[in-house]
């Protein structure tokens, strides 16, 4: 037993849905109910009843659950003491980043902190969003920068920050490439490559909408999964991709970026956000979080 196998029991103990327990994680259903059943065979009991529209739980499982709850909220405070502890022989700030906020707010932010506070050393952790609240809830980060779940966890604060312009990824040898703004009808027929859906559900579904609200069928010719990787096969001819702005300064040579004009408010379907542990004290955090809040204006004007 483990406690992360315990967060989530507690999280689906207190869903009694399991696709909304995972979302509150930023899990896999698949996963959360894996963790679930090997908590189950560790206690030798079950916890939970399942059929497929119903979860509740047993006798043992309401037991455990107020047991859980006081077990975790121990944990949480014992890491929190000590992160304190540490902090004050040496301090470091965990930074969690997605790829396109690593590659265009991160420097600008990290400029600025240093000189308010040369003392800190920050530790840059780049992933996805649905890899970074796993790490901030069990204490691994301090801080991230994500694109905000639709159904935020509690112990999470969330900051809104703004959100990232998109433009389109094309080789430069494409019919396209020498236009100086695209509309999503001049991307009809094109074969585009997008992101998986389940790990970044917020860049996926720009497109699609994007393509829904111009009465258009995209054409999705591949699917990958990481940003470099959408990019370099952009750069090989393979299509072209609708990505934020700040992807241009991932350096890869042969790929020219377009603004792209957007219909209503389907252009503000890339939101960043900062999030951290609610109630955990970290004065270095706070630092940088009172940092992002007065910089908006200027950092929001280069996304």
């Amino acid at each position: 037993m483990d406690l992360h196998q315990l967060r989530c029991f507690v999280a689906a103990a207190e869903e009694l849905h399991f696709g909304r327990a995972a979302q509150r994680l930023a899990m896999l259903p698949s996963a959360l109910g894996r963790h679930i059943r090997l908590l189950e065979e560790d206690l030798g009991t079950r916890l939970l009843a399942r059929t497929t529209r119903h979860v509740t739980l047993t006798e043992d499982g309401a037991v455990l659950l107020d047991e859980a709850r006081a077990l975790l909220a121990r944990a949480d405070d014992l890491a929190t003491r000590f992160r304190a502890r540490g902090r004050s022989r040496a301090a470091t700030l965990r930074l969690g980043a997605i790829d396109s906020a690593a590659a265009g707010l991160v420097p600008l932010l990290l400029h600025d902190f240093r000189e308010r506070r040369p003392d800190v050393t920050v530790r840059l952790v780049e992933d996805k969003t649905i890899r970074l609240v796993p790490r901030l809830l069990s204490g691994r980060l301090d801080l991230a920068l994500i694109r905000p779940p639709e159904t935020p966890d509690k112990a999470l604060e969330i900051l809104f920050l703004f959100h990232e312009s998109a433009v389109v990824a094309v080789p430069e040898a494409h019919v396209l490439a020498g236009r100086d703004r695209l509309a999503v009808a001049d991307l009809a027929g094109e074969p585009l490559i997008v992101p998986e859906r389940r790990s970044r559900p917020h860049s996926h579904d720009l497109t699609v909408k994007l393509f829904a609200e111009a009465g258009l069928q995209p054409h999705i010719a591949q699917v990958a999964d990481e940003k470099q990787t959408i990019v370099n096969l952009v750069a090989a001819g393979l299509g072209v991709a609708v990505v934020p702005r700040w992807t241009e300064r991932m350096a890869t040579r042969g790929v020219r970026y377009i603004p792209l004009e957007g219909t209503g408010g389907t252009m503000d379907r890339l939101p960043l956000a900062a999030a951290w542990l609610r109630g955990a004290r970290d004065a270095v955090r706070d630092d940088m979080i009172a940092l992002l809040r007065s910089g908006l204006g200027r950092y929001s004007g280069q996304a």
